[in-house]
């Protein structure tokens, strides 16, 4: 499963990277503001330090719109992939600029029908919102399970990253339904490692390691 970060924070994509856990970047107008810094300069600089595809949105809603901005923002770097909605104007929008040879992340998904509809239209990514579905009492899981489902019918080339991120059991449950990607805050990722019986351990080792008063160094 490769791992997406969802920040605009430099600082925190590089932390992650040099771990080898940063497979590509998710970021959004909003998360770059939040940054207040220029977005094109935050974008430009975040495809430099990761390898992996790095997310960038358009913020029209017009496909003709769409098409000039994210023509624009592929120029940007090699690995910029193009972020439309999940709307009409955003699959033409995907259908066009992936028969450009850009790739394309179509995001806000909700149901499997509008994710088959992006395979259709060429989509890199699509990215369903599993914690938003959640938000409303929908097991945001249960998509997932069946765009893959969907995907694997039809041998579909489009990866499901999963989007909206927001414990631990999210990034667990999309592994093993078998999603492409998650994309999660560095928070999230950092909290994988977490286990209450790995700190018991630890402590109970430490205890035992000093009462030798031997020291490795």
């Amino acid at each position: 499963m490769k791992f997406f970060v969802d920040t605009a924070e430099i600082d925190q994509i590089a932390e992650l990277n040099d771990l080898g856990m940063v497979d590509g970047v998710t970021t959004n107008p909003s998360l770059i503001m939040k940054s207040g810094r220029d977005i094109l300069e935050v974008t430009k600089e975040i495809a430099a330090l990761v390898d992996g595809p790095v997310s960038a949105e358009v913020v029209a809603t017009e496909a003709d719109e769409m098409i000039a901005e994210g023509r624009k923002l592929a120029k940007i770097a090699d690995n910029i992939t193009v972020k439309v909605p999940l709307t009409w104007a955003g699959l033409q929008t995907c259908k066009t600029l992936s028969s450009e040879g850009t790739m394309v992340n179509v995001t806000l998904c909700f149901s499997a029908n509008q994710a088959l509809l992006a395979a259709k239209a060429g989509a890199t990514f699509i990215s369903p919102f599993v914690g938003r579905l959640d938000d409303i009492s929908i097991d945001g899981m249960d998509l997932i399970n069946d765009i893959r489902t969907i995907y694997d019918n039809y041998a579909f080339d489009t990866e499901i990253l999963v989007a909206s991120i927001r414990t631990v059991n999210h990034v667990l449950d999309s592994a093993l339904i078998g999603a492409d990607v998650i994309t999660a805050p560095p928070a999230v990722i950092k909290k994988l490692a977490d286990h209450p019986l790995t700190d018991a351990g630890l402590a109970q080792f430490m205890a035992d390691w000093a009462k030798t008063g031997q020291n490795i160094l």
